[in-house]
């Protein structure tokens, strides 16, 4: 049993090196070998790849799929959005309360959210003004494009016109992402607790 999880999770080659020696991914794959030796029915992970390079999440991610694949049931804490919609379902918990749930695109779709892109020479300068604009719940700088999200798509279309208004920048529609919807929905859930 233990032979073949390690093969399975790719450790065999390091089956004589200390757990101490090894790097923050491979620590967690040991972890997780160590988890599913006994084949449980139920996983439970809390944020796994938390400190843990690009290369090796992705890795941790797919083991984390085969081991559903198995049968198993894998609970999964997570603040990578990336990470989350790898997931089959999700749920968004805040201070004990659960937010929302479902798939990913039912979550997407449930938030009723609008967002727009803006891009160009004066995409910074439209951004400065939307921050202030009623309709428009977040602005946030992606590389050189500006995403703008609100809950209320015609206030958001207005302000967005309104701010961008002889400026040298295109704008245009785009999907709402998981992350738009996090940053609503923890934001949100901020907004009522105050």
């Amino acid at each position: 049993q233990v032979n073949a999880t390690l093969e399975r999770l790719g450790l065999t080659e390091r089956r004589k090196q200390l757990a101490g020696k090894l790097s923050g991914g491979w620590k967690q794959r040991l972890a997780l070998a160590a988890c599913i030796m006994h084949k449980p029915r139920l996983l439970l992970l809390d944020e796994p790849t938390a400190g843990v390079d690009p290369k090796a999440r992705r890795e941790f991610w797919d083991q984390i799929h085969m081991i559903a694949a198995d049968g198993i049931t894998v609970l999964v804490s997570t603040h990578y959005m990336d990470e989350a919609e790898r997931c089959h379902r999700i749920n968004y918990i805040s201070q004990g309360r659960l937010l929302t749930g479902g798939t990913v695109a039912e979550v997407i779709k449930n938030a009723h959210l609008t967002t727009v892109l803006l891009e160009g020479p004066d995409a910074e300068v439209a951004a400065e003004r939307l921050v202030r604009l009623q309709g428009v719940d977040q602005v946030a700088p992606f590389g050189a494009v500006f995403r703008v999200v609100g809950r209320d798509r015609f206030a958001l279309k207005a302000a967005v016109g309104k701010a961008t208004l002889g400026l040298n920048l295109s704008v245009r529609d785009d999907d709402t992402s998981l992350e738009d919807v996090f940053v609503q929905l923890m934001t949100t859930s901020q907004e009522s607790r105050a």
